[in-house]
């Protein structure tokens, strides 16, 4: 009975970890993604290429600034994620170094700052 216990343990253990994986695994992608819409904003604004994808990548960004509002500031990957484990690493859920996942937003928020200020720039100061 007490091997049965042990197996089970481990089997329930190995289905955490798998999970945690999957999770850790899409939310990199995740972030992978914003990271080219970030990155993109800020060529288009640098390059003075102000298109279309310009307007759907702030679009993008302002429904990531919405959902981590609604999530009291905390990505819904990261409160599913806490299911599966009790670390109190950043990174526990994200295949990042620990200092970016800590810093993350403060790092991206600020670009997407200098982003809307060149943009702001550039539509209403260097047209006028």
């Amino acid at each position: 009975m007490e091997q049965e216990q042990k197996l089970q343990k481990q089997s329930d253990l190995t289905a955490i970890r798998k999970k945690l994986v999957l999770i850790k695994v899409i939310h990199t992608l995740i972030w992978v993604f914003f990271n080219v819409v970030i990155f993109y904003l800020l060529y288009a604004v640098l390059t003075n290429r102000i298109d279309v994808w310009v307007w759907v990548c702030l679009g993008l960004i302002a429904l990531e600034g919405l959902v981590l509002l609604v999530f009291k500031n905390m990505c819904p990957i990261t409160v599913v994620a806490r299911r599966y484990s009790d670390s109190t690493r950043d990174n526990f859920d994200i295949y990042l170094p620990n200092w970016l996942a800590r810093y993350n937003k403060q790092i991206y928020t600020t670009i997407v700052l200098i982003s809307v200020v060149i943009l702001l720039y550039r539509l209403f100061i260097e047209k006028a």
